[in-house]
């Protein structure tokens, strides 16, 4: 694996890291574990840190955070190496993951397991870059719900095409959605939440408003297809039906309309942010270490 990030920021000083490693939960066994020096983590053996039994269950914090490094244009091999190795006698496959692979491997993690949260707890306390990530699973949690709103918008849009939509009207059928879901005009709820002229709100929502898109915009595919809906007006009656019914089941769950929860820091500078985040994660182990495809 090409290091990308090289000679980009300083290390952390050994006196630092050795203070972080003996205070927090999982670091002296995570360290431990680490291929020469921590080059690279086998995912095998992480997996059992963070108190994972079995390997196919591992593998959605692994997918979705392989989805992450797509999202931030990270070369995915930049962190994540498939490989085979005996354990046991047994050939079996595996990962060799970087020290930022592993952080948004956890991020990622079942966190009803007390082992997940403790190592969240260690990525967050070993890296300034890290420390500096405002509320940093959410954050994780929305750079990746991002970019499944953006694939969910562009199959919703194929959708409704084909089932009538005229594409010079899409933009109705997309504020339709919205209306019903906020009680006003997408234009109008952009000036109100303070949106830049020409960015998109989704990229300032808080990680429960995304949720909340997702399902509505999943929603709103399944019932044109289900019901076999056709034709301009009848399209935009659903999308707005669906919209009005997550309104709903928000004011009942929590009392707050999605048009009253604050906006979030602009995606894009999370992005950034992780990006640095990743950097710092490389730069920790003070030892040089071997290429991941050695």
């Amino acid at each position: 694996m090409t290091d990308p990030f090289d000679a980009v920021f300083e290390v952390i000083s050994s006196d630092v890291m050795s203070e972080v490693i003996g205070i927090v939960g999982p670091g002296p066994e995570f360290e431990r574990i680490g291929v020469a020096n921590g080059g690279f983590w086998y995912a095998r053996q992480f997996m059992t840190l963070l108190g994972y039994e079995n390997y196919n269950n591992f593998q959605k914090p692994i997918g979705r955070a392989i989805n992450t490094f797509t999202t931030l244009e990270i070369p995915i091999s930049d962190g994540f190496i498939q490989t085979e190795r005996l354990i046991d006698g047994v050939p079996c496959s595996d990962y060799k993951l970087t020290r930022f692979a592993c952080y948004l491997i956890a991020m990622n993690g079942d966190t009803h397991k007390q082992e997940v949260a403790a190592a969240q707890l260690y990525f967050a306390s070993i890296a300034e870059a890290i420390r500096q990530i405002h509320s940093n699973s959410e954050n994780v949690a929305r750079v990746q719900i991002r970019d499944d709103l953006s694939q969910k918008e562009r199959t919703l849009s194929g959708v409704a095409k084909a089932a009538g939509v005229i594409s010079e009207r899409y933009g109705l059928f997309h504020n339709s959605g919205y209306r019903g879901m906020y009680d006003m005009d997408y234009g109008r709820l952009c000036e109100r939440k303070g949106i830049p002229s020409g960015r998109t709100l989704l990229d300032f929502m808080g990680k429960q408003e995304m949720a909340a898109n997702l399902f509505r915009l999943t929603e709103t595919e399944a019932k044109i297809k289900n019901d076999g809906i056709r034709g301009q007006q009848s399209l935009e009656r659903a999308a707005h039906s669906v919209g009005a019914m997550v309104r709903r089941t928000m004011l009942n769950a929590s009392g707050a309309a999605p048009e009253n929860l604050p906006i979030a820091e602009d995606i894009k500078k999370v992005r950034t942010k992780l990006k640095k985040a990743g950097r710092e994660l490389t730069k920790i182990d003070i030892t040089k270490a071997p290429k991941l495809s050695d």
